[in-house]
């Protein structure tokens, strides 16, 4: 009889989970309700909307990381856990509010009312998804980042809108594979139960009693948690005109590790946007081996491999690590002394703290350097139509 209750008590999560999703509550706490008074006259060929999910701890770390990947052609929703303190939760607000490009541009934003969040749990996938239909329904972008406190750039802002501008603005940037390996029985077939579904006390997943076997409705896909993914898909997901999203959700619900596997798996069993997906996650990240729950934390020994990859991010970070300095200095422009990082729209001369500039008049203008030129190439190289039916879906 308990082990019947308790997967009663799963389904029930599950559909409650779904609901949540569906009709999410749209309430922010805005940087300003100020924006440009008329359309800029040149608009940036490539737009992104940031989820930055923070932790506890993760506040000057976060104000650094926003500072780094800010530009006003973008959008910006930070998400606090609502583990952290009240005055956590204030210090963010008022690093938002005080800014006075956030003011003007109105493109950052913070989750008013905060969720729980289990890394290993469905509570991720849950505010990931919420987050999406906040920036759909406030905002125009083209594709959605998803990064955590412990990322941070290796390029520009400008190198990254230059090397996107010649992509096609359906692709999906997401690692996979069906090959699940030891995850078949460690991620796979496990049930958990996430106590941040229905707690105000943050506590890991619990484990039930029993395994479940592999599905045989859809193709069960893993990869990386950390995506870049296309509006036309994102809505997808979260609007979920088709079943298969939702049914999806309501199996990974109970699945431990959840961001590793739902975006994996809804492109992948999907006739309409598997051909989309290019497999890579456009991260550099160092691995124990085997690996572990967490990735190595980065730091000067391995700056010139991180330039090598290409990539536009790279994670995981210690704050205040020297590396953060040095990419800095060499490659975003900025001094850590809350400066922007170098790029058009704040007058692009490199040597001058870029604190904003004049925003009507060098707003559209684009500035990409060298991390442009090898992301572009990096692109290039992945999307290649070859390349991409040898990678897609297997």
């Amino acid at each position: 009889m308990r082990i019947k209750r308790l997967l009663f008590f799963c389904i029930c999560v599950s559909i409650l989970l779904t609901l949540f999703i569906l009709f999410p509550p749209l309430k922010t706490r805005s940087s300003s309700s100020s924006s440009y008074s008329s359309p800029p006259l040149r608009q940036y060929p490539a737009r992104f909307a940031y989820l930055i999910s923070l932790s506890k701890g993760d506040v000057n770390q976060a104000k650094r990381l926003v500072y780094a990947i800010y530009h006003p052609g973008n959008h910006y929703l930070l998400h606090l856990d609502a583990e952290a303190s009240d005055g956590e939760h204030e210090d963010l607000t008022q690093f938002i509010a005080v800014e006075s490009v956030f003011r003007e541009v109105g493109n950052v934003w913070i989750v008013k009312k905060s969720n729980i969040v289990t890394y290993r749990g469905p509570t991720m996938l849950a505010n990931t998804l919420h987050a999406m239909a906040m920036l759909l329904k406030a905002c125009d972008w083209d594709w959605f980042v998803n990064l955590s406190a412990a990322d941070y750039p290796i390029i520009t802002q400008d190198d990254l809108i230059y090397a996107f501008a010649a992509l096609p603005k359906d692709l999906n940037f997401v690692h996979h594979t069906s090959h699940l390996g030891w995850k078949r029985n460690k991620r796979a077939k496990p049930i958990v139960i996430d106590p941040g579904l229905y707690s105000d006390n943050k506590s890991d997943v619990m484990w039930l009693p029993m395994q479940r076997s592999l599905p045989t409705s859809f193709k069960l896909f893993t990869g990386s948690a950390w995506t870049v993914l296309s509006r036309s898909f994102a809505e997808y997901c979260v609007w979920g005109w088709e079943n298969l999203p939702r049914t999806l959700l309501l199996y990974f619900t109970n699945f431990i590790s959840t961001p590793e596997g739902y975006f994996q798996t809804v492109i992948c069993n999907s006739k309409l946007f598997k051909n989309t997906t290019v497999n890579h996650d456009l991260r550099y990240i160092t691995w124990d081996n085997p690996p572990k729950q967490h990735p190595l934390p980065l730091g000067l020994k391995d700056y010139r491999r991180m330039i090598i990859s290409s990539s536009p991010f790279a994670r995981k970070f210690k704050e205040g690590d020297l590396v953060l300095d040095r990419i800095d200095k060499e490659i975003l422009k900025r001094n850590p002394n809350n400066a922007f990082t170098y790029g058009g729209w704040c007058g692009g001369r490199i040597g001058r703290v870029c604190r904003g500039g004049n925003l009507r008049n060098s707003y559209g203008m684009l500035k990409p350097g060298p991390g442009g030129r090898r992301l572009r190439a990096l692109l290039r190289k992945i999307t290649l139509p070859s390349s991409l039916r040898k990678q897609q879906c297997r």
